[in-house]
């Protein structure tokens, strides 16, 4: 990172907050979002960001089977899980800032879906859209200079980006392998060839390796790496490639010490790998424990002599966010600002995590009236940017919890207190989609659909339950969802608002019945009373149907059972939780 172009305007929307077990009282903006390839990216800026010093934001690709709030970390604490304080980007990111004050560091987390960077490139083989990901960010920051990080088996998301192209975008100008260079390749890719040319095409370029000598760990007796794997290996491959550049092309800078250091291409590649003599896991702990982050970033900077050592005293603890005060109370969520020393986490989340209502939105019967007249899939596209865009009423942003009872366990969840709507508290619509639609929506906002069993559990909890009103004409047409709307609030208590209602529509819902007929709707309830549903579970229409009749109930990702953490996901696929969410078993079709 040594040399920095302007920041200029800069253009950070905040998606939505995320959640995670630890509070954040620093001086930092928190925004998320969920790209439709199912790659989460939460984004750490500080606050504020200052317009005269240049930026650097640094993309870093987590390893595999590790959320970013668990990469992000936190203080130790009883109930708190291990893998929140074993790598502590979050804190070695801060301390950067703070021996680079002169400088606008801003750090972009990629988790992707089933939370492996390799698994997610076999199910997404295209070599542009890794690239995307990489440019759709740094538009945010004009001017801005990008560096590439990752641990693990985020490695794969820089080897796709190395793949995706011939060259190096020259505005990447470090690139940061934390023991994540398994999957480096010259034969097939000629990765070493773009690193090179990318190194010598600016002197500020810095390619950083960082590995152990992996070749002899066990685990239970038995060897990790295979006789041709490890980042010991892949390391002396590309270390090898450097060399053919010329004798004096690769130098040894220091093989005194417990680490071995060599560089190349006029010291910008810097090759160090851990001597590792007594045969231990150093995986994770060349990132944490070791400050592998810091120096990768530090390195040919001025705060190279700053931040401290790699492998001595940690720097960086004063910077750790602290644990929750209650360990098993579940996820709080990062602010886009600092709380107070007064304030505390909240027990549990209840917040939907909609976008910021754009000021100017229109209201719920000014979007009906537009897309009254557009045909069904242009009208479902309209309505799924204003939902995505945040133009729903702020009642909708304010889940109620559900608690229930099956095989010994007890889970609590969030649900809207509401069907999904357009508009706002004063003028809102509620918008009936077909399932591929609310899944988009669900998706982008960390959520799901429900099931059968939760519909009626909703129904029960509910606080008001209105009795179904039917009609019989035009039932697909735009005109009736605002005539069905406006039906429901009329007979609504409007002192209500924002209370958990039920009754009022039939909800599109996921089951296993999607196995029998595929491509078709789900749609469950329309409760006359507790136990007395006029639609029953059924799948009877094409996906693509959808009529006034149809609800779209969000229930949050993040709940909790027994007390801990968990994701609806993992729940509704277990053999023995599912019964508290299930009354069909585990579920083998969980999204649309």
């Amino acid at each position: 990172m040594r040399r920095f172009l302007p920041l200029g305007l800069l253009l950070l929307t905040v998606y939505s907050f995320a959640a995670a077990p630890t509070t954040n009282p620093f001086s930092e903006t928190v925004t998320e979002q969920k790209l439709p390839t199912g790659v989460r990216i939460v984004t750490n800026a500080p606050q504020p960001m200052d317009p005269k010093h240049p930026t650097e934001l640094i993309l870093y690709a987590l390893p595999n089977g590790n959320t970013i709030e668990q990469t992000v970390g936190s203080a130790e604490a009883p109930g708190v899980d291990w893998h929140y304080y074993i790598q502590h980007i979050g804190a070695q990111m801060r301390r950067l800032r703070e021996v680079m004050p002169q400088q606008n560091i801003v750090v972009a987390y990629l988790e992707a879906e089933g939370k492996s960077w390799p698994a997610w490139r076999k199910a997404h083989p295209g070599v542009t859209e890794i690239r995307k990901i990489l440019d759709d960010l740094a538009k945010k920051y004009p001017g801005c200079h990008v560096a590439l990080a990752a641990h693990s088996g985020g490695g794969s998301f820089i080897t796709g980006y190395i793949n995706g192209d011939k060259t190096i975008d020259p505005k990447i100008d470090r690139i940061a392998y934390l023991d994540a260079n398994y999957s480096y390749d010259d034969d097939t890719d000629h990765q070493g060839d773009k690193l090179i040319a990318w190194l010598r095409a600016d002197k500020s370029h810095r390619l950083e390796v960082i590995c152990y000598d992996d070749r002899n760990i066990t685990l239970n007796g038995k060897p990790v790496v295979g006789p041709t794997g490890g980042t010991y290996r892949a390391t002396h491959r590309m270390m090898d490639r450097f060399a053919k550049e010329g004798p004096d092309s690769l130098k040894t800078f220091d093989n005194k010490n417990v680490v071995e250091i060599y560089r190349a291409c006029n010291d910008q590649a810097e090759f160090m790998i851990h001597r590792n003599s007594e045969n231990k896991i150093l995986h994770t702990v060349l990132v944490g424990e070791m400050s592998g982050f810091l120096h990768a970033m530090a390195r040919g900077t001025p705060a190279e002599k700053t931040w401290g050592t790699f492998a001595g005293p940690v720097s960086y603890t004063k910077w750790i966010s602290p644990a929750p005060k209650s360990t098993t109370s579940g996820p709080t969520t990062l602010a886009t600002r600092a709380p107070t020393s007064e304030e505390s986490p909240a027990p549990f989340d209840v917040t939907i995590a909609f976008p910021p209502r754009p000021a100017g939105a229109m209201g719920g019967h000014d979007v009906m009236k537009r897309v009254g007249s557009l045909v069904a899939t242009a009208r479902e596209d309209a309505l799924v940017k204003e939902v995505l865009a945040g133009n729903v009423p702020d009642f909708l942003r304010h889940g109620a919890t559900i608690p229930a009872e099956a095989n010994g366990h007890k889970i609590v969840y969030v649900a809207a207190p509401d069907y999904l709507a357009v508009g706002s508290d004063d003028d809102f619509v509620r918008i009936p989609l077909t399932p591929m639609s609310a899944q988009k929506i669900a998706d982008a906002l960390r959520c799901s659909l429900p099931t059968k069993k939760m519909v009626n559990d909703i129904y029960a909890r509910a606080v008001v339950k209105l009795a179904p009103q039917p009609l019989t004409e035009a039932r697909e047409s735009a005109a009736t969802f605002l005539q069905h709307n406006d039906l429901i609030e009329k007979s609504r208590p409007k002192d209500k608002t924002g209370e958990l209602t039920a009754g009022i529509k039939k909800d599109v819902v996921i089951s296993n019945r999607l196995l029998e007929r595929p491509g078709r709707v789900i749609i469950y309830g329309w409760h006359k009373a507790a136990n007395q549903p006029i639609q029953p579970l059924t799948n009877i229409h094409n996906n693509t149907y959808v009529d006034y009749s149809h609800g779209i109930r969000l229930i949050k990702q993040d709940v909790l059972v027994d007390d801990k953490p968990m994701k609806l996901e993992e729940v509704l696929q277990d053999p023995d939780l599912s019964a508290l969410v299930s009354d069909e078993g585990a579920l083998k079709v969980i999204k649309y």
